[in-house]
Formats: structure tokens, sequence, C-alpha cells
């Protein structure tokens, strides 16, 4: 059996698939399911994207990424999040995702065991499979504030992975506990991956970037990108920040796989970081305009969920199989969202909702899931 045959196709997408159909044959759909905000790139990157089109910016770039915008990613990660880094801590990849997949590839080895704190995002566990490694879930306390990791670790450990704000829970993970899973990793001798990609949509609580903590750049590798802070998803651009070594390795994968990101793209990662930035706090004050609109109806319904302190998702328990729900919602009322069995074997009778969409589309959501929770939900409580 080939590693590929290991991992499943991913939730969410499958999901957005079945919605995207509905849709074509005329019917009413509201997309909760897929991880993506619902507005468009802000116009100065669009434009510096153009302009280096304009300036044949259209060759190979360098395997690690263009100086510039790797220059513009460390001066980043020192300002806001505290991390020594320089130019050459960072690697610029095709999004977030292929930066998780090329870590896991340079630091796992068949065998090696990665602690994922359930529930966790689905691409996190085939990573770990595609780089012969077995994932090891940790289910989150009953609030979702903590988790009980030292009771998993084994000589067979090398990582533990934390997300925070958490994908897909909306949980922002405190100071204590973050220093606690730094305490974990330094007793025992583990990296830790710390994706950081919802950094600046929060709304309770602040974010901590592990690798600033002390002791620890030396065990991180931070992950980032710019698809949801700057509305960038389609656009692929993202990077890790770890020490050279790691960077190293990640970058032989990178040579011999992508070569590199799109080049014009990464030009407009460097106006992305160092332009203006009021449409970050735009986005984020209607997120949680959003958020405090679903929440307050999920609420008077009944439904009880995560604490969605940021992202912009809320993890709901449904009173029922996650996965029945979540086909009869999408079938009979045309609401997609995404099961939770896609981010862990514990969380069945949860689903996710997305809220980066129109506030129109989560008033009647939530009209729809009122009349969905009469005719099955409450028969079976």
């Amino acid at each position: 059996m080939s590693r590929a045959d290991l991992i499943q196709p991913s939730a969410t997408m499958k999901i957005s698939e079945r919605a995207k159909q509905l849709r074509k044959e005329g019917k009413s759909v509201i997309d909760m399911g897929l991880g993506e905000p619902d507005f468009t790139t802000p116009r100065h990157i669009v434009e510096s994207a153009c302009q280096a089109l304009k300036d044949g910016k259209t060759f190979y770039a360098p395997a690690q990424g263009i100086p510039e915008l790797r220059e513009a990613i460390a001066d980043k990660a020192r300002a806001e999040n505290g991390i020594s880094a320089t130019p050459e801590n960072v690697i610029v990849t095709a999004g977030a995702k292929y930066a998780i997949y090329e870590a896991m590839q340079a630091l796992i080895s068949e065998g090696d065991e990665v602690i994922l704190l359930e529930p966790a995002w689905v691409s996190y566990e085939a990573a770990v499979l595609l780089a012969g490694g077995r994932p090891v879930f940790v289910r989150h306390s009953d609030d979702f504030r903590d988790a009980e990791i030292e009771e998993h670790i084994t000589p067979k450990t090398r990582m533990i992975v934390v997300n925070s704000p958490n994908n897909p829970i909306g949980v922002v993970y405190t100071k204590e506990f973050i220093k606690k899973v730094c305490d974990l990793a330094a007793d025992h001798d583990l990296h830790i991956m710390s994706d950081e990609v919802y950094e600046r949509i929060i709304f309770e609580g602040e974010h901590y970037s592990i690798a600033s903590f002390d002791g620890m750049f030396e065990r991180t590798i931070t992950i980032n990108a710019f698809s949801k802070t700057y509305a960038m998803t389609g656009w692929r651009l993202g990077y890790a920040i770890a020490e050279e070594s790691v960077i190293a390795k990640m970058r032989k994968i990178q040579s011999h796989s992508i070569s590199s990101p799109t080049t014009f793209v990464q030009y407009a990662g460097i106006s992305a970081l160092r332009g203006d930035q009021s449409f970050v706090e735009e986005m984020v004050n209607e997120f949680r305009r959003r958020r405090d609109i679903l929440a307050k109806g999920l609420k008077e319904l009944g439904f009880d969920f995560a604490p969605p302190d940021g992202a912009f998702y809320i993890f709901m328990n449904t009173g029922m199989d996650g996965n029945e729900f979540s086909r009869r919602f999408l079938e009979e009322y045309h609401v997609a969202v995404t099961p939770g069995s896609g981010f862990g074997k514990s969380y069945n009778h949860w689903v996710r909702l997305s809220y980066a969409t129109s506030t129109e589309n989560i008033i009647e959501m939530l009209s729809r899931l009122e009349e969905f929770a009469k005719k099955y939900v409450e028969k079976r409580n």
C-alpha cells in the first residue's frame, strides 16, 4: 500500500464540491463549509502583482523565495511576533499547506509520532502519514482550553502541532497552555510546529508565537501565510520560519518539487506586508460582527459550541451524528457545513460552521437550522 492510500480526501473540499454541484442545479445553497475569506484581495496587493508582471518578473525565483520577500517576512516576525528571525530562517512556499508538508518531510521519519490536538485541521494527519509518521490524536478538555499532551508522549514522539487561533474550533490558546507545550517540548527534546495562519483574526485573547518564548526558536517551525490575513487564498503564498538547518532541508524538497512559488506573486506578498494594513482591521471587525450574530442565534436555538475566540469558525455540537447532520442539512436544506469526523474521531456529533459568508446568509442559515432541528435533532434528544 502506498502512503497516498493511507490518506482521505479533504472533508472541506468534498462538501464544497457538492455544494457547488447543487448550486449549478439551481438550488439556493449557503456554503458554510470552506474556510476562505469572502473578501477580495486589497487593490494595492493586486496592483503590485500586475506591476511585477509588467516589469518582467516572470522567471524562476530562488528555491527559498526572493530575498526581498524573505527580508520582509523576517522583519514582520521580529516586529510583530518577537521571533528573532533573519531572511536565512525563512522559506517562502506555495501556501501554508505546502510549508507544513515540507516540514513534515524534513523532520519526520518512518514510525515517528506526531501529536495532534483533536479536533485537528484535516491536512495535519495527511502530512504526517505522507512522511511515514504516526498521528497521535490528543483530545481537548471539555472547555477546549487544555489537552493532556503529557499523557501521550512516548520515546517515539518527535513533534507537537499547535494551531492558534484554532481551526476548526476557533479557540485562542492561553499563554499558560502555550508555556505548557513549550516546557513539554524542552523536557522531551521535541519539535513544535506552530501554525499561525489565523494570528490576526482574534476577537478574545491574545496571540503568542511559540518561537518567541525562551529557548523555543531552535525547536519551532512557525507556519504562516497570506491567505487568511490578506484574503489571498488563490494566490497560494505561505512561508515557514525555523533554524537554518531545517530551512535547508525544506529548501531541498522545494527545489526538487515545485522549484519555488510563483515569482510575481511573491512581489505581491511584499506589498501585503509592507503596505496599508487597514484592510485587515476592517475584515476582522466584520468577522466579529458575523460571529456575534451566529453565536447568538445558535444559543437561542439551544446548540452548544466551542469558544469562538478567533479565526472564522464555530465548532458546534449537533446533538446527532455529525455526518448524517451534514448530509441531510446539505441535501434537504441546502446548507453546507463540515462534519466533525473530518477533524478527528472523538467529535462525531460536531460540525464546523464557517462564517466567512454574508450576514444575510448567516441569518437565512439560522432559519433553516431551526426548521432542521425541529424535524431531526429534537426527536433524538
